[in-house]
């Protein structure tokens, strides 16, 4: 992995954890909303995870 990739992969990280910050942070933590939260990092970090880490 190189280190713009790394870059890319902090970046994306961090914008998905500031979104779930924004979602988690309204009215409570409901199951809907943890499901939520989790079924987006499957879609965002296995691919990348697949791509980079599994060569």
């Amino acid at each position: 992995m190189t280190t713009s990739h790394k870059i890319r992969f902090a970046c994306i990280a961090l914008l998905w954890l500031a979104l779930c910050y924004m979602v988690a942070t309204g009215q409570g933590l409901p199951f809907m909303k943890v499901f939520v939260i989790v079924a987006s990092g499957i879609v965002v970090f296995v691919p990348l995870y697949k791509k980079y880490m599994k060569k």
